[in-house]
């Protein structure tokens, strides 16, 4: 696989493009080459994130019936300018239709959605709508999250394709990224993010990165669980590192093979709450056992259905979307 930079010069496929952590001038960014006869790319969007990203980022619209549709126009704006670019073969997006999943049933902290926007909450099922209308399938969540449906069908189809691109930013899927065949992007940055990358960013390889988020914390999002007390990013990485996972560092600090700032206190800490961390574990481990249906060739994009869509747009008063449909089906 190749990749070209913003001039357009070919460059070979970096172990991972970009630290998403380092910002200014020193981070680059590479975007798929132009064409690639004969390869097939999975696509996998979370929806959800997409929704959040695009009512907060975008102006209020409203539709011909006075509804708010901002959040819905420019996730479709959006999605029109990723299945214009050349390399997108199959795709599909996965909504958390309802916020609560299995997950509440574990840890009565876990996200709810308490506090979400309920213009932003009346919009859901009009961007899975839009989604579809686009000729994109779609996977609504009720039991499970956004993320176990993408891991799903990243591990079920990973085989299948050439590369699988999961658009999104949670820290979560970087679990996945050990297989160098499953790469996540970043679509405001354009920017690829794999196995290597999540070491550089995180300090643990991708099959760590559930117990690190367990020993830290997820607090930065809205999954809501606290991690151990005193155990920072230096010290979860450090130590998973040397041990891999939360069971094999030992209860006695004078037992670590490797040095950590505040060990004793870092021990106290994990003898007290092995079993929280455990459950945070479970908490921040995707799901590969979600339920689709389809397969592949199901989420193959075809173009967008014209009739269909026409009557969309007239509906919701997006005619400047008309303009931006790649192809047609």
């Amino acid at each position: 696989m190749q990749f070209v930079d913003r001039s357009g010069q070919v460059v070979e496929e970096r172990a991972h493009v970009a630290s998403l952590s380092r910002p200014g001038p020193e981070r680059r960014a590479w975007v798929p080459l132009g064409t690639l006869a004969g390869v097939k790319q999975l696509h996998l969007i979370d929806g959800t994130y997409e929704l959040f990203r695009a009512f907060y980022g975008a102006p209020e619209r409203s539709a011909p019936d006075g509804r708010e549709v901002g959040g819905v126009y420019s996730l479709a704006m959006s999605t029109l300018g990723m299945l214009a670019e050349s390399g997108v073969t199959h795709v599909a997006a996965a909504f958390d239709t309802v916020i609560e999943s299995f997950r509440n049933d574990l840890f009565a902290g876990y996200k709810t959605g308490e506090g979400i926007d309920p213009e932003l909450l009346a919009q859901f099922a009009p961007a899975e709508e839009a989604m579809r209308t686009l000729g994109v399938t779609v996977w609504q969540m009720y039991e499970f999250e956004t993320d176990d449906a993408l891991a799903t069908a990243a591990e079920r189809f990973v085989d299948e394709v050439d590369r699988v691109v999961i658009h999104t930013p949670d820290k979560d899927m970087s679990q996945l990224y050990g297989n160098p065949k499953i790469v996540g992007y970043l679509r405001r940055e354009r920017a690829f993010m794999d196995g290597a990358g999540v070491i550089e960013k995180f300090g643990v390889p991708p099959e760590s990165i559930p117990d690190y988020l367990a020993l830290v914390g997820d607090t930065a999002t809205a999954d809501g669980f606290p991690g151990l007390k005193g155990w920072g990013a230096k010290s979860s990485s450090t130590l998973l590192d040397w041990y891999g996972h939360i069971e094999e560092i030992p209860d006695d600090e004078s037992e670590w093979g490797v040095k950590v700032r505040g060990a004793a206190r870092l021990a106290a800490a994990l003898r007290e709450g092995r079993d929280d961390a455990l459950l945070f574990r479970e908490l921040a481990t995707l799901r590969r056992d979600v339920p689709l249906t389809e397969s592949l060739d199901d989420l193959e994009w075809r173009g967008v259905p014209r009739e269909p869509f026409e009557a969309w747009v007239r509906e919701n008063g997006f005619d400047r979307l008309m303009e931006r449909v790649p192809r047609w089906a």
